[in-house]
């Protein structure tokens, strides 16, 4: 294809600048970011040939990952399947999209809602595509991926089975959008049998950018149906199911309705009624099943039922009410959180509503944060594993005004918290990490990054509906005004995972990751020395003095024969290695001399004793080594404060394949620390936090330390 593709680059969280970053070369959708519509369809043209999407080939591994086809699919075109292909027939609606034999009714309940909102749709699937002028095979849509979105560009080669389309169709045997929307998505994901299974505001976030909710109708908060009419008027996307049947696949019930089975929600309205015993407001759902037929519901209020008559011909014309076997029903909210038993919300993001669209409705505030568990490093897990928890990736939110209609003045916040890649990373054996999070109240709003303490004598103010394996779990919060702590975790430590917190709030929040800079507390105060440390310390000098000769300097090799003849005495590791007495005599070396006066041997011993202390202070278990997580609270003990960043990069550094440091590293880790961090206050000056170094000085600086 096109020679000028425009590559795509990530900034990943924690990366040393300057260097290769694999995390590029993870991208897993690098090669859709590659493909770019105008130049591939401006080539194509000029060719005069049809598009063939190399990085969704027509063959069997673009449907299945896991087994061979259970019988022989054709590709073909539309203009092979019907005379008169067409992309959209006299708008799209929500009664244009059926089922094929794929098991992503969760996605089709999710496409029927989006119809709804026109201007959402016509966002997703770019209207200005036909197959006639400019046709060349190509078509594109968009989706909101994991913050950001992202163009998917597809040739129009379906799966066919006897000449009919295998999935996804139209009702309209010559319409292609919702075909060629679905293949899309399938090639986001890696194929169509990622899309078996899934939530239908699994689809609707990657149709608006929205946060989802999610509701458990039989334990449902007294105000859902004010929930639903706000979401409604907002432009929020629903869908609901009833819980599958184990013993049976989308098993039917006598009311019409169907077991596993998503629906979408396209309409919430008071409905009034006015008749000679009764008058007032109805609440009213309409739910459609996406398999567009005679599924519906049977019960009040259902097509043709007497209810009905009691409504005004001119109200039935102004909800647009039809009774054909399309799907699609209407019931009371009453009967609706009687038989339905889970309900999704998509509540649509500061950025999906246009300023002319608003009428009068109000947009939420929306800040993310994108982050990593990282296992050895904050992959902390749930507050049942208190000693980990606090490692956890902390971000601090401080809610300023209440809601305008809360009489309580209190402030609605969602919260979502996202995994990154799951689904498409099935063939490769990964299911979804079960995740949630955990909020606390803070005191002081300029509290930093709170640790293993706070944890033990803080409850949380609210968390997650629970810890659950989905793409995204989300709750909603009504919380004062006032300064939180929101902590996104896996419920078991250790595991690996990118993720994007989300914080919808009524009103304008602040929001940040909770950090400290990275420095040291130079003025400590140190213990007295034991007194088998002052056994040691005279023992140290007298082999100073002893090994050092007339200049009353050693080198590395001396220093490391001193040390090693006294720590391998008091810990179980090899002594230190030449490469860390190095470092050791590079701490006090200005001149470049490689040796290490006695006045800096002494300033050495204090440093080293206060360490070696904090060591065993840290090392709880008396196995000889610091765990990842010790590692942190260890280096703070000794006086250094390290953002985050900085935390990650000596865990790599300095840590074992198992996530263990021992004695000797961990006495490496902090002495370069030290280094660095003289070596750059010595060039920023002003304490600015930043410091230009010359090459010769920068290269000086870090090999010499």
């Amino acid at each position: 294809m096109s020679e000028g593709y425009s590559y795509y680059s990530s900034r990943c969280r924690y990366t040393v600048g300057g260097r290769h970053s694999r995390r590029g070369d993870k991208d897993l959708i690098s090669g859709i970011r590659k493909q770019n519509y105008e130049e591939i369809k401006e080539q194509l043209l000029n060719e005069e040939a049809l598009f063939e999407d190399p990085e969704f080939p027509a063959e069997d591994s673009s449907i299945f990952y896991s087994r061979e086809p259970p019988r022989a699919f054709e590709w073909k075109r539309p203009h092979e399947i019907c005379d008169n292909p067409v992309f959209i027939a006299d708008g799209a609606s929500r009664f244009d999209v059926q089922q094929g034999e794929l098991g992503d009714c969760w996605l089709l309940a999710a496409i029927a809602s989006l119809t709804v909102n026109q201007r959402l749709f016509a966002k997703v699937v770019p209207p200005d595509q036909s197959f006639e002028d400019g046709y060349c095979g190509l078509f594109r849509f968009h989706f909101w991926r994991q913050g950001e979105w992202v163009e998917v560009v597809v040739d129009d080669r379906l799966p066919t089975y006897y000449g009919q389309l295998t999935f996804m169709h139209s009702v309209d045997k010559n319409e292609f959008w919702s075909a060629l929307l679905e293949k899309a998505y399938a090639k986001l994901e890696g194929s169509y049998e990622s899309l078996k299974g899934g939530s239908t505001c699994e689809a609707m976030v990657d149709f608006t950018g929205g946060v989802s909710e999610f509701f458990d109708l039989r334990k449902a908060p007294p105000n859902l149906f004010s929930i639903m009419l706000k979401a409604s008027q907002r432009g929020s996307l629903m869908g609901c199911s009833i819980d599958a049947d184990p013993n049976q696949l989308e098993a039917r019930l006598s009311n019409g309705l169907v077991m596993g089975h998503a629906y979408s929600i396209t309409s919430v309205l008071l409905m009034d009624i006015e008749t000679p015993s009764m008058s007032g407001k109805i609440p009213m759902v309409r739910v459609r099943n996406p398999w567009g037929n005679e599924a519906e519901w049977k019960g009040r209020w259902s097509d043709q039922s007497r209810e009905w008559s009691l409504i005004p011909d001119s109200q039935k014309e102004s909800m647009g009410l039809t009774f054909d076997d399309d799907g699609e029903f209407w019931m009371s909210f009453d009967d609706f959180s009687k038989n339905f038993e889970k309900l999704e919300i998509c509540n649509l993001g500061p950025d999906s509503l246009e300023e002319d669209e608003l009428d009068g409705k109000k947009r939420w505030e929306g800040h993310t944060e994108n982050g990593e568990w990282i296992p050895r490093v904050n992959a902390g897990g749930c507050r049942n594993y208190l000693d980990t928890f606090w490692t956890n990736p902390q971000y601090r939110v401080t809610l300023t005004d209440p809601d305008d209609d809360d009489d309580d003045d209190l402030c609605t916040m969602l919260v979502g918290v996202l995994q990154k890649d799951r689904r498409k990373k099935r063939k490769e054996g990964l299911d979804m990490l079960t995740i949630g999070y955990v909020i606390y109240k803070l005191g002081d709003e300029n509290h930093g990054p709170l640790d293993v303490k706070f944890f033990k004598y803080n409850a949380s103010c609210a968390k997650s509906p629970s810890f659950i394996n989905l793409r995204e779990v989300c709750g909603r919060h009504k919380l004062s005004p006032g300064t939180y702590v929101i902590i996104p975790s896996t419920f078991e430590p250790h595991q690996n995972g990118d993720y994007l917190l989300r914080i919808f709030t009524e009103k304008a929040n602040e929001t940040n990751e909770l950090d400290e800079e990275t420095g040291i507390i130079e003025e400590q105060e140190i213990p007295p020395p034991t007194d088998e440390e002052q056994e040691q310390e005279q023992a140290l000098k007298a082999s100073f003095r002893r090994v050092a000769g007339d200049d009353m300097e050693i080198d590395a090799y001396e220093l490391r024969d001193i040390l090693n003849a006294v720590f391998t005495k008091e810990f179980v590791f090899d002594g230190f290695s030449l490469d860390t007495t190095r470092s050791m005599v590079a701490m006090h070396d200005g001149d470049l001399s490689g040796k290490l006066g006695f006045d800096e041997f002494k300033v050495l011993w204090a440093d080293l004793r206060r360490w070696k202390g904090v060591f065993k202070e840290y090392d709880r278990d008396r196995s000889g080594n610091l765990s990842s997580y010790e590692l942190r609270s260890a280096l703070h003990a000794s006086g250094f404060r390290l953002s985050n960043r900085t935390f990650s990069a000596l865990v790599m550094r300095y840590s074992s394949k198992n996530g263990n440091i021992e004695f000797g590293d961990f006495i490496l880790c902090a002495i370069r620390m030290k280094t660095m961090l003289a070596s750059f206050r010595n060039i920023d000056v002003d304490n600015s936090g930043h410091a230009a170094f010359d090459l010769d000085t920068f290269i000086q600086t870090v090999m010499y330390s």
